[in-house]
C-alpha cells in the first residue's frame, strides 16, 4: 500500500485509495492472447510488488466458458512471478464471467458480479476499470452494453474504460469510432492505450527535453539538422499475413507509435505535468503538419533470403497463403514530415519502421549540424543524441574526442548511460504494467486523446488511400537486410549524413 500511495502522490494530486476503496478491474476478452500475455501478467506483477490497491478484485469476461483454474493455465508461462504462493494470491482474486458481447444478459451477470463484490468489500468510494481486450469490430457493441448495464454515475463511484488500437482505419473510421464512444463516456472516463507510451525510454523524454538546461538552447532548427525515428523488427509476418494485410506497417507502427514518440520530441514545454497541459502541447505540434504525400515516402515489401538461417527467413511476405499473390501492402516504410513552426521549419522528421530487417530495435536519433569553421579537416563527425527504446535502454551522445595516444587525430565516441549497466538491479517495469496502473489510478498523460487521435489520422489519412489504391509500387528487399536501398538515398537527400566509422555498443556487448 505504501508503493500505490508514493505513485499517486507523484502522479495525482491527491490519493485515490484508500483501505475502504472498492476496485473492481474487469478484463474483457479475457479468452484472448493480450489478455494471457500481457493484462493479467500485468497485473500480477502490481499485485507482487504491492502496488495493486490491496482491496482490487478481477473478473475475466469473454464468450468462452471457462473456469479460473483455465485462465491461470493459459496466463502462467507468461508471468513474470514464479513464485507459486503469489501466483496462488494472485488467482484467488480473479473471478470469471461468460457472456456475448452484442447483447445485455452478459453484461447483467457482470454488473450483478461487480456489485457482489463491491458489496462484500463494503468500500465508501468504488471504482469499476473496464479493460477492452478485443478486437475494433466490437468496440462499439460492448461500449453501448457496458454503459447501459454496468456504468454507475454517482458521486461514490468511478467508472474508466481502456481502449485498445488500432483506433480505427482512417480519419473518417476513426471519426465514426470516436463519435460513438464519446456519446457513450466522457473524455476523462476514456483511456486509448498505445503501448509505446508506457515505454521507459519514451517517458524518459520529458524530463531528458525539460529538465536539462544544456539541452534548452540547442533544441531547435538552428542546432539540429534531422531527427530521424526508428522502429526495426527482426522476423516477417508469417502466419498472422491475412490480418497484416488489412493495415500494412504505417497503420501499425507509424501512425501511432512513432507519431507519439514525436509529437513527444517537438512539442513545446507544457505549462505543467499535468494530462491535459501534456496533450495540449502534443496536439498543437501535431497541428503545424501537413499531410503526406506519395513523394514523403518510400515503401517497401520484404522477400525471402535464400540463403537465410531459418526457414522463416527463406519466406518472402507474399509466401504466406492468406496474403494476396498481388498484394502492394508495404511491410516497411521511410516517411519525411515537416514541422511548420518557428522551432522546426525546414528540419526533417525521418520515421522508419520495417518487419524481416537485420535487428530488433527502436530507437531516437538527433543530428545536430556541423560545426562551425572546421579547423580539424573535415575529420570531425556530426554529433548525434541517441535515445535507444529497444532493447538495452540507453541513451548516449556521439562526440568527437582525440584519439588516445600520441596522434593528434579525432575520433568518434560517446558519453553513455546504459539503463541496465547504471542501475543494474532494477527490474524495469513492461508498458504495459506501467499503463495499467495509470489507468488504476486515474492518470491519463500517457494515454491518447480524441483531438489528438483526429490529427494524427489527418496526417496519414490522404496518403494511405493512395497505398490502398495500389499508387506506388513497394521496393523489394531481403529478409534480414536493412531495408531497401533506397530508402537511405531519401534520408541523404534531406541532409541525414550517415557515418558508417562508429558504432554504439553497450557494455554488455563489449
Amino acid at each position: 500500500m505504501e508503493a500505490l500511495e508514493a505513485i499517486q502522490k507523484g502522479t495525482c494530486s491527491k490519493p485515490i485509495f484508500d483501505t475502504k476503496s472498492a476496485v473492481t478491474f474487469v478484463v474483457l476478452g479475457a479468452s484472448g492472447d493480450l489478455a494471457k500475455k500481457k493484462i493479467f501478467p500485468a497485473l500480477c506483477n502490481l499485485f507482487e510488488k504491492k502496488i495493486l490497491p490491496p482491496s482490487c478484485k478481477i473478473i475475466g469476461y469473454a464468450r468462452s466458458s471457462l473456469t479460473v483454474d483455465q485462465l491461470s493455465e493459459k496466463s502462467n508461462p507468461f508471468m513474470k512471478a514464479k513464485d507459486e504462493e503469489v501466483l496462488k494470491k494472485f488467482w484467488e482474486r480473479v473471478s470469471y464471467v461468460a457472456g456475448t458481447y452484442d447483447s445485455p444478459d452478459g453484461f447483467k451477470k457482470l454488473d450483478k458480479a461487480i456489485a457482489e463484490l463491491e458489496k462484500k468489500n463494503g468500500g465508501k468510494k468504488k471504482f469499476r476499470l473496464f479493460y477492452l481486450a478485443l478486437p475494433p469490430a466490437v468496440f462499439i457493441p460492448v461500449c453501448t452494453q457496458l454503459r447501459q448495464n454496468c456504468w454507475v454515475e454517482s458521486s461514490d463511484t468511478e467508472c474508466r474504460v481502456i481502449i485498445e488500437k488500432p483506433f480505427g482505419h482512417d480519419l473518417a473510421s476513426s471519426n465514426t469510432l470516436s463519435e460513438a464512444i464519446t456519446g457513450l463516456f466522457q473524455e476523462h472516463e476514456i483511456y486509448r492505450i498505445d503501448h509505446y507510451l508506457g515505454k521507459e525510454m519514451v517517458l524518459n523524454l520529458m524530463i531528458l527535453r525539460f529538465g536539462n538546461e544544456l539541452f534548452r538552447s540547442v533544441w531547435n532548427r538552428d542546432r539540429i539538422a534531422a531527427v530521424i525515428i526508428t522502429f526495426k523488427e527482426p522476423f516477417g509476418t508469417y502466419g498472422r499475413g491475412g490480418y497484416f494485410d488489412t493495415n500494412g506497417i504505417i497503420r501499425d507502427v507509424m501512425q501511432n507509435h512513432l507519431l507519439q514518440i514525436l509529437s513527444l520530441i517537438a512539442m513545446e514545454k507544457p505549462v505543467s505535468t499535468n494530462a491535459s497541459d501534456i496533450r495540449d502541447e502534443k496536439v498543437k505540434v501535431l497541428r503545424y503538419i501537413e499531410p503526406l504525400k506519395l513523394e514523403d515516402v518510400i515503401t517497401g515489401q520484404y522477400v525471402g533470403n535464400p540463403d537465410g538461417p531459418t526457414d522463416d527467413s527463406k519466406l518472402g511476405y507474399k509466401d504466406d497463403p492468406k496474403v494476396p499473390n498481388d498484394s502492394k501492402t508495404p511491410t516497411y516504410a521511410c516517411a519525411k514530415l515537416f514541422i511548420n513552426n518557428e522551432r522546426w521549419s525546414g528540419i526533417p522528421f525521418i520515421m522508419k519502421c520495417g518487419k524481416a530487417l537485420n535487428e530488433r530495435k527502436a530507437e531516437i536519433r538527433i543530428q545536430f549540424k556541423d560545426t562551425p569553421s572546421d579547423i580539424f579537416g573535415s575529420r570531425c563527425r556530426r554529433n548525434e543524441l541517441v535515445m535507444r527504446v529497444q532493447p538495452q535502454e540507453a541513451v548516449y551522445c556521439k562526440m568527437n574526442v582525440k584519439s588516445p595516444g600520441m596522434s593528434f587525430e579525432a575520433e568518434e565516441s560517446e558519453l553513455n548511460l546504459s539503463y541496465h549497466d547504471r542501475y543494474e538491479s532494477l527490474d524495469l517495469p513492461d508498458a504495459y504494467e506501467r499503463l495499467i496502473l495509470d489507468f488504476i489510478i486515474g492518470s491519463q498523460t500517457n494515454f491518447v486523446r480524441t483531438d489528438e487521435l483526429a490529427e494524427a489520422w489527418r496526417i496519414f489519412t490522404p496518403l494511405l488511400h493512395k497505398l490502398d489504391g495500389g499508387a506506388k509500387e513497394p521496393v523489394r528487399y531481403k529478409y534480414g537486410s536493412r531495408g531497401p536501398p533506397d530508402a537511405d538515398t531519401f534520408i541523404s537527400k534531406e541532409g541525414y549524413m550517415y557515418s558508417s566509422t562508429y558504432q554504439w555498443k553497450s557494455n554488455g556487448d563489449k
